[in-house]
């Protein structure tokens, strides 16, 4: 098996694909890049690759693929580069931050005809294959109803250390818009996309106050899909840790089970209204799910094993010139689901139609949509990142933040 050659962005998050890139799953690391010199020094030796600190140049570098794990906001720019210059993607979420962005990135994986991939990992945790499996048999039946949540609250301290300075997106981010953790396994596990949306955002003094996060910490979101099921999404960073997933179906529902733990206990149940039951089926049933294969590597790899599935799938898309299932439409539309959810947030939870990335006349309407959150993108027009409006930090959360980048060694605002 030919060794498919991967150059990584970004050697924070992405340590892990770097890590990833094994003869395992028939990769292999070439270089890194990063605008953190230090750190991309370190890493660097560490792994025996090439590094750059210069994007252009690093696209220069002899390799079939790009992971890029650099910063939310920044994916689809960079994707769209590497396609140009002939490689293939893989993108951490989101795939876009602006639907303008969508559209280009849409149009530049068909005119390359490279593999585009979105890197969530949260669809391929055990429990969440498990009930892709299950769903496929059909013996829920086809889906009505489902649920996903994904809400990860982090001291102030940890907060701030990760996000240095008060500009970083982590502080500005609207809170519909890291929905694709809850979404993405939902979608995986149905087979379903949504085709609009309603949302309410979560406004929390108390956990942003010792932080210089100007946005909300949670919302609601409401998605209707392209069989008429209705999908609730909620998250972010609100107290009460959750990473839960239901789906209920026509004869039947399955849920991963909750309780202590970032996962819970791991464990899938499936029942069964008594009168639905077929013959020889069982009314309810929990258990523990196992790997469909590769679970010695799935396990020494992080969020549920699911950074190991990402790196599998991407390197099986390029070798089979077949595209994945978290294909550039499903990556796009997933991440546009958290962009129009925020319209709909500032309207008070009205609705907005999602189109279909698929379609060169749904999207075209799109391509001069450039409705951005982000500091820099400031200007008449642009959405706030609260639905309180453009807020300052509190001065509690600017002291926390000064001791806490001092410590990190960041010189900035």
């Amino acid at each position: 098996m030919q060794k498919i050659r991967v150059g990584v962005i970004g050697v924070g998050r992405g340590q892990s694909f770097a890590r990833g890139a094994t003869d395992r799953v028939g990769m292999e690391l070439v270089a890194l890049c990063d605008t953190w010199q230090e750190r991309l020094q370190e890493k660097g030796e560490e792994f025996g690759v090439a590094t750059y600190a210069d994007y252009d140049e690093f696209l220069t570098h002899d390799m079939d693929a790009v992971v890029l794990a650099n910063y939310f906001h920044q994916h689809a720019p960079f994707a769209i580069k590497a396609l140009e210059a002939g490689f293939h993607v893989m993108s951490e979420t989101a795939a876009n931050t602006t639907l303008a962005q969508g559209v280009a990135l849409c149009r530049a994986v068909e005119k390359s005809g490279k593999t585009y991939m979105l890197a969530e990992n949260y669809p391929y945790t055990a429990f969440n294959q498990e009930m892709r499996r299950v769903y496929q048999t059909g013996e829920i039946g086809a889906v009505t109803y489902a649920e996903g949540e994904y809400n990860h609250p982090m001291t102030p301290e940890s907060r701030l250390r990760i996000s240095p300075g008060k500009n970083h997106w982590r502080a500005w981010i609207p809170s519909t818009y890291y929905c694709t953790h809850a979404l993405a396994p939902l979608v995986y596990i149905t087979d379903t996309m949504p085709v609009s949306v309603n949302a309410l955002s979560i406004s929390c003094d108390k956990v942003n106050e010792e932080t210089v996060a100007v946005s909300d910490p949670g919302s609601v979101i409401l998605c209707r899909m392209d069989n008429g099921a209705v999908f609730r999404i909620f998250g972010l960073i609100l107290p009460g840790h959750s990473n839960w997933y239901r789906v209920h179906g026509g004869r039947g529902a399955m849920e991963i089970t909750r309780g202590g733990g970032y996962y819970g206990p791991g464990q899938v149940r499936v029942w069964h209204e008594e009168w639905d039951l077929a013959e020889g089926e069982e009314q309810e049933r929990v258990y523990t799910p196992e790997w469909p294969e590769h679970g010695d590597l799935a396990e020494k790899s992080g969020h549920g094993g699911g950074d190991f599935w990402t790196n599998f799938h991407f390197a099986n898309a390029i070798r089979s010139g077949e595209a994945p299932f978290l294909d550039v439409y499903r990556g796009v539309a997933m991440s546009s689901v958290g962009i129009l959810a925020w319209k709909s947030a500032l309207a008070e939870g009205q609705p907005v139609a999602v189109p279909d990335f698929r379609d060169e006349e749904s999207r075209k309407k799109y391509e001069d949509d450039h409705w951005s959150p982000w500091p820099e993108d400031a200007g008449e027009g642009q959405p706030p990142p609260s639905i309180r409006g453009v807020v300052e930090p509190r001065e509690a959360g600017r002291v926390l933040a000064k001791k806490v980048w001092e410590e990190i060694g960041y010189e900035g605002d």
